[in-house]
Formats: structure tokens, C-alpha cells, sequence
């Protein structure tokens, strides 16, 4: 199981230059490359929903 959970997935994703542009400056702005400040974000957003009681059960 701990080999799962460290297991990550590719994803291909479109951002336009501009988001991409501020996502670049905010991960400099927090020492993250691109990719670990949309994973941060992406997991913080996943925390806060959880936090606020909706699960993916629920949809």
C-alpha cells in the first residue's frame, strides 16, 4: 500500500499562457517549481473540501 500511496500519475494538462505565467510567479514567489505549486493548490483545495464536508460519495 505505501507503494501506491507515492505512486503519482501523469496528466497532461492546457493552461493558458497566462494562468501559466501567474502559476509561475507564485511558485517562485513560494521556492516550488510549476508542477509542485499546482499540486500543493490542487491539495489544499481537495483538504478544504473535505474539511467543509463534501466528498466525491456525495456527488
Amino acid at each position: 500500500m505505501a507503494e501506491e500511496k507515492n505512486t503519482k500519475k501523469q496528466v497532461p494538462l492546457r493552461l493558458s499562457e497566462k494562468l501559466y505565467n501567474e502559476l509561475m510567479r507564485w511558485a517562485e514567489d513560494d521556492f516550488r517549481s510549476v508542477n509542485g505549486q499546482i499540486e500543493y493548490l490542487l491539495t489544499e483545495c481537495v483538504k478544504y473540501r473535505r474539511k467543509h464536508g463534501k466528498t466525491t460519495d456525495e456527488e
